[in-house]
Parts: C-alpha cells; structure tokens; sequence
C-alpha cells in the first residue's frame, strides 16, 4: 500500500457523497473533537446543533477543521481534511435563506437531526437549534493505494 494525494475534485467528491465527519474547533489552545453530520453545497459544509461546547467555542474562534474518511474493504481509506470558518446561521432575517437552504439539504437524509439534537441522557437540553456552515477556505486529502493497482 502506498499513500497518494487526492486531487480537489477527488477530494470534493468525497465531501459530497459523505455525510459524516470529525469537526475540531478549539478555544485558548485546547482542542475539540466531536462527530457531525453535514452536507455538502457550494464550497459549504451546513450542519445543525443545540447549544453546547462545540457552539460556544466555535462562537468564540470561527477557525474550524472538519475530517471525512471512507474505508474499503480492501484495507484501502480515503481521507479529507478541511480548514474553514464557522458561520452561525440564525433564524432572522437576513439569514433565512441561508438557514432554509441548510434544512433543505440536510433533511435528505433519514434522521438528520438526530445527531445535532440529542445530548446523553443526565445532560439538560438548552433551548433552541443552530444550523451553521463551514465556509471552506482550504481541502486536502490522502488516499491509500494498492502497490499493484
């Protein structure tokens, strides 16, 4: 197996077909990791939370990473890496068209709001829905490839 750089195409194409990432944010120089689905539209990632940490830390420093893999199998994996910028979408005016374009593409998907909207079981739920979106400024991704192929 060797590794090799994916092509931006390559690395758009898999941010489409994908639905789940990583997402780190950070805040005064501690990272945050956590799972989010998305969709992919016009060079933005649009996803939707309650209130919490990765809200309020992405609230505070907008720079974001999202990561996004697929494995085959034949051992083989696909990855993509994202840097952008948080964008909070709220239900106002002004940023209504960009919320109603996120629900639309997000609830194509079964249960989309699942993973946003449901905290453990001992947590209180805040009030309220974030829908926002990544703005990708840069993509890079690696892919495994069989040494025959």
């Amino acid at each position: 197996m060797i590794i090799k750089e994916m092509s931006r195409q390559e690395c758009l194409e898999l941010l489409a077909a994908g639905r789940l990432g990583h997402l780190a944010c950070s805040h005064d120089g501690q990272p945050y990791v956590v799972p989010v689905y998305y969709a992919f539209a016009n060079n933005n990632l649009y996803s939707f939370s309650v209130p919490g940490q990765k809200i309020d830390w992405m609230r505070r420093n907008p720079r974001v990473c999202l990561q996004v893999q697929v494995r085959d199998d034949n051992r083989g994996w696909r990855s993509v890496v994202v840097d952008g910028l948080f964008e909070e979408l709220p239900d106002r005016i002004g940023s209504k068209i960009e919320r109603d374009h996120a629900w639309s593409l997000l609830e194509k998907h079964a249960n989309w709001w699942e993973p946003g909207s449901l905290k453990p079981i001992n947590e209180a739920l805040p009030g309220g829905s974030v829908f926002y979106r990544i703005r990708i400024e840069n993509l890079t991704g690696r892919q495994s490839v069989n040494e025959q192929a």
